[in-house]
């Protein structure tokens, strides 16, 4: 069905004046800082439940765990490639995963999260340590694949020295004393 505008530039003769385009805007992706910026929101919400008593230690422990370890990767996230699965699971994880998962066990009375089953006999608390566990290990994987080009160089590296210059090392000696223990 034509619009007015057609039907009057058809019936003037008048060629009608294209639409501009719309313009697609595409949200910005997040630096390494807003990432840790992130980190240091959940950190700072999941110490303020704490002393609010709204989430049990494990729950903490957890967050706090996979808060140290996105923070140990993020700057790492070069070595991924930023755009790599991995490091969008970082990305994500930092921005919505462990704050969504957070804000929906934060939302229920804790005596409902940590008491009712919900989910195949499981409670809310049960629930969310389990998606912790998965987020956890999850960021323990991505941090090895992230750190694991530099432990290839530096075993490369020992390689070329020993081939330069004639023998490998042999880890060297820790004791401290010249005698046997």
């Amino acid at each position: 069905m034509a619009s007015l505008k057609d039907f009057f530039a058809a019936f003037t003769g008048r060629p009608r004046k294209p639409e501009p385009e719309p313009r697609l805007e595409l949200p910005r992706v997040p630096t390494g800082e807003d990432l840790l910026a992130s980190v240091a929101t959940i950190e700072t919400e999941i110490a303020a439940a704490v002393a609010a008593d709204k989430v049990p230690g494990l729950v903490a422990e957890r967050v706090r765990r996979i808060c140290a370890t996105a923070r140990d990767t993020i700057p790492r996230l070069n070595q991924l490639g930023g755009g790599t699965r991995d490091a969008h699971s970082v990305m994500a994880t930092v921005t919505s995963y462990l704050p969504e998962a957070l804000g929906a066990y934060l939302r229920l009375p804790r005596s409902f999260a940590d008491r009712r089953p919900v989910d195949k006999g499981k409670t809310s608390l049960m629930v969310l340590v389990d998606q912790l566990d998965l987020l956890a290990a999850t960021m323990d994987d991505i941090f090895e694949a992230a750190c694991r080009s530099d432990a290839e160089a530096l075993v490369a590296h020992g390689r070329f020295l020993a081939e330069k210059f004639g023998h490998a090392a042999d880890g060297g000696d820790l004791s401290l004393g010249g005698g046997t223990p």
